[in-house]
C-alpha cells in the first residue's frame, strides 16, 4: 500500500540549536536544487562550521551518502508513495532522502533513523507531513532491507548520460565497474615532502608505489600528526602524479596553469621549483596562497585567465591541470554526477582545447607541457590529445615509462 502525500505544511521555521542532521538537510538542497558544489555549500554553510568537528564530520557523510545512492533512495520513496511529492514539500523529499540514508546505507537504528527525521519535519515547519516521513520510513525499516537486495544498484545512482558515455567508452561491464566504485567513501591521500617513511608510521599509513600516504583511519585532518609544520597535504594518489613526470626540475622555473587549489604547485615547489601559479578565480587562488603558506613553500601567483595571458619568456615546463567535469573524482566528490551534464563535457572540452593551444604557445623549445584532467570522458583526455596531434600542432607524444609512475603499467 502506498502512501498519498498531504497537500499543506506551514512556513519552514529552525529555532533550535544546529545539529548534523538539520545542517545536512540544508547541504541536500544546496546542491540538488541550486546547483551549489557541495564543498562550496559547506564553507558557505555558517551553522557547519559552528558543529563541533565530529558532528561535521558525520552531517558531511550524511550528505555524501545521499548523494551516492540518490537513484536507490530515489526509487524507494517512489515504492511507498502513490503520487510524488509536490515541489513546495521538497525539503519533505530531501528528509526522507536523510531518513533513508541512515535506516538503509548507515545502519542507524531504526528507532533513530525515524525519530530524527520526523523531529527534521517538525523543526522545519512540515507539521502535516510528520506522519507521511513517519509512515514511510517505517515502513522501509521493515521493507527496505529486501527492495534494497533487489535493486540494479550500479544503474540507478548513475545518471543516465553517464551511463550511456561510460557504456560507450569502457563497455556496460565498465560502466558497472566505476559506478560500484563510486559508492566507496575515498581514503584520506598524503604527499609528503620529505620523510615518508617516518610519516608512514607516524600516520598509520600505507605507501603507494607512486610515493602517496594513504590512510584509512580517521580523524580530524588538523589534528593529525605533521600537519602544523607543514610536513605533508592532502592530494589524491592519482593527482599527484603529474607533477613527477617533469623529472629533475630543481631550480628549473614551471608554469603551473590553473592552479588552484595547489596540490600540485606544491609537489612542484617541494621539487625546487620555481612555480608561477595561475588562476582566474580569486577566491581558489587565496585558497592555494594559504595551502602553500601552512606548507612554507614560495611561489608566485597571479590572478589571470590562462587562455590569454603570457609569461615574459618562454618557460621549459609547463603544467596544465584543466578545469573539466571531474568525473574521475566522483569517490571524492559524490556532488559531481548531480552537478554535471553533456553540455559540460562539450563546453568544458572546448575550454581545454583552448588552454592547450595556450600551454603550447608559452613553451620554450624543446619543452615539455604535461597535460592532465581528472574526467573520465574521453573527449576530455585521449580525444583532445588525438586532435592535438592530427591537427599538426608542433608537439609531439612523450610515452609515461611505468617506472615514472610507481611500476603501474596504465595511468
Amino acid at each position: 500500500m502506498g502512501y498519498a502525500s498531504l497537500a499543506v505544511h506551514s512556513a519552514p521555521t529552525q529555532t533550535a540549536p544546529a545539529t548534523a542532521r538539520s545542517v545536512a538537510i540544508d547541504l541536500i538542497g544546496a546542491v540538488l536544487r541550486r546547483k551549489r558544489p557541495l564543498d562550496d555549500a559547506i564553507e558557505d554553510n555558517p551553522e557547519m562550521g559552528g558543529l563541533p568537528a565530529r558532528d561535521r564530520a558525520f552531517a558531511r557523510l550524511l550528505v555524501a551518502t545521499v548523494l551516492r545512492r540518490l537513484g536507490q533512495i530515489d526509487a524507494l520513496i517512489a515504492h511507498c508513495l502513490n503520487t510524488p511529492l509536490p515541489p513546495r514539500a521538497a525539503m519533505v523529499h530531501d528528509m526522507l532522502r536523510l531518513g533513508i540514508a541512515q535506516l538503509l546505507f548507515l545502519r542507524t537504528p531504526p528507532h533513530a533513523a525515524v525519530a530524527t527525521t520526523v523531529d527534521l519535519a517538525d523543526l522545519r515547519g512540515f507539521l502535516s507531513h510528520k506522519g507521511l516521513v513517519n509512515a514511510v520510513l517505517r515502513r522501509l525499516s521493515q521493507e527496505g532491507a529486501g527492495l534494497v537486495a533487489q535493486q540494479d544498484t550500479a544503474r540507478l545512482n548513475t545518471p543516465d548520460w553517464l551511463w550511456r558515455a561510460w557504456s560507450q567508452a569502457y563497455g556496460e561491464d565498465g560502466a558497472r565497474g566505476i559506478a560500484l566504485a563510486h559508492l566507496k567513501e575515498a581514503p584520506l591521500d598524503l604527499t609528503m615532502r620529505k620523510d615518508a617513511e617516518k610519516w608512514r608510521v607516524m600516520l598509520d599509513a600505507i605507501l603507494l608505489p607512486t610515493g602517496t600516504l594513504r590512510r584509512t583511519g580517521g580523524g580530524a585532518i588538523m589534528s593529525l600528526p605533521g600537519y602544523s609544520e607543514g610536513a605533508w597535504w592532502v592530494q589524491d594518489g592519482a593527482a599527484a602524479i603529474p607533477a613527477t613526470l617533469f623529472g629533475v626540475i630543481d631550480g628549473q622555473r614551471v608554469i603551473d596553469l590553473c592552479a588552484a587549489p595547489g596540490g600540485k604547485t606544491a609537489q612542484l615547489a617541494a621539487m625546487g621549483a620555481r612555480v608561477t601559479a595561475i588562476d582566474r578565480s580569486p577566491r581558489r587562488l587565496e585558497r592555494l596562497n594559504t595551502n602553500l603558506a601552512r606548507l612554507g613553500l614560495p611561489v608566485e601567483s597571479l590572478v589571470a585567465d590562462a587562455a590569454t595571458w603570457r609569461p615574459s619568456e618562454p618557460a621549459r615546463y609547463v603544467l596544465l591541470d584543466a578545469p573539466c567535469t571531474a568525473t574521475g573524482a566522483i569517490r571524492r566528490h559524490p556532488d559531481v554526477p548531480h552537478l554535471k551534464s553533456p553540455d559540460d563535457v562539450t563546453r568544458l572540452a572546448a575550454v581545454q582545447e583552448r588552454l592547450i593551444a595556450a600551454a603550447i604557445d608559452m613553451l620554450a623549445p624543446g619543452g615539455l607541457l604535461v597535460y592532465c584532467t581528472c574526467s573520465l570522458e574521453p573527449q576530455e583526455g585521449v580525444q583532445q590529445v588525438q586532435r592535438l596531434l592530427s591537427r599538426g600542432a608542433p608537439v609531439r607524444r612523450k610515452a609515461i615509462d611505468p617506472a615514472e609512475i610507481g611500476g603501474l603499467a596504465q595511468c
